[in-house]
C-alpha cells in the first residue's frame, strides 16, 4: 500500500465493508469528538484545515493512473466533510462555554446523519462536484456535503431549542 493510498483510505477504514463511506464518516465522528475534547473548536478547526489539502493530495496520488477517480475505498473525503459538519456544533458549544469533553449527542448525531444524507443525495453543488469524475471532485463533493450538513445541524438545533421548546 502506498502512503497516499494509506491516507486516502484513512488508514484502512475505507476497506471495511459494507458501506465504506459510512464507516469513514463514523470513524471521523469518533476522532472528531476526541479532537474536540482535547482542544475544543480551535483544535478541530485546525485539524480540518490540515486534512483538506492532505485529502486532495492523497486522493490524487491514490487514483493516479486509474480510470475510476472516486473508488469507494477512498474515505479521506468523508473525514474532511464530516469534520466540517462537526465544526458547526463544536463552535456553538465552544462559544457557549461548555467543557471541551461535553459534546451533547444530538449535535454529533445530527452532523453525522445530515452529512450522510447530503453525501448520498448530492443536491446542487454537491452533485456538480461529484459529476466532475476527478480526484478533486471526489474531495469537493464531500466538502460541500459537510457544509450543507453543518448548516442543517444548526437549523435543526435552532428549531429544536427555539421553536419546539416553547
Amino acid at each position: 500500500m502506498t502512503f497516499p493510498r494509506l491516507i486516502a483510505t484513512w488508514f484502512g477504514t475505507g476497506l471495511l465493508r459494507p458501506a465504506p463511506g459510512t464507516w469513514g464518516s463514523a470513524v471521523a465522528v469518533a476522532l472528531g469528538l476526541v479532537i474536540h475534547g482535547i482542544g475544543h473548536f480551535p483544535l478541530l478547526l485546525a485539524a480540518t484545515i490540515l486534512v483538506i489539502p492532505l485529502g486532495f493530495w492523497a486522493t490524487a496520488g491514490a487514483v493516479a493512473g486509474q480510470a475510476d477517480k472516486d473508488p469507494s475505498e477512498i474515505v479521506i473525503d468523508e473525514v474532511a466533510g464530516q469534520w466540517i459538519a462537526l465544526l458547526f456544533p463544536s463552535a456553538g458549544f465552544w462559544w457557549a462555554g461548555l467543557d471541551s469533553w461535553h459534546f451533547p449527542w444530538p449535535g454529533w448525531v445530527a452532523a453525522f446523519l445530515f452529512f450522510r444524507l447530503f453525501d448520498i443525495w448530492k443536491p446542487g453543488p454537491i452533485g456538480r462536484a461529484d459529476r466532475k469524475h476527478t480526484a478533486a471532485g471526489t474531495m469537493e463533493d464531500d466538502l460541500w456535503a459537510g457544509l450543507f450538513a453543518g448548516v442543517a445541524t444548526m437549523i435543526a438545533a435552532g428549531l429544536w431549542h427555539g421553536v419546539m421548546r416553547l
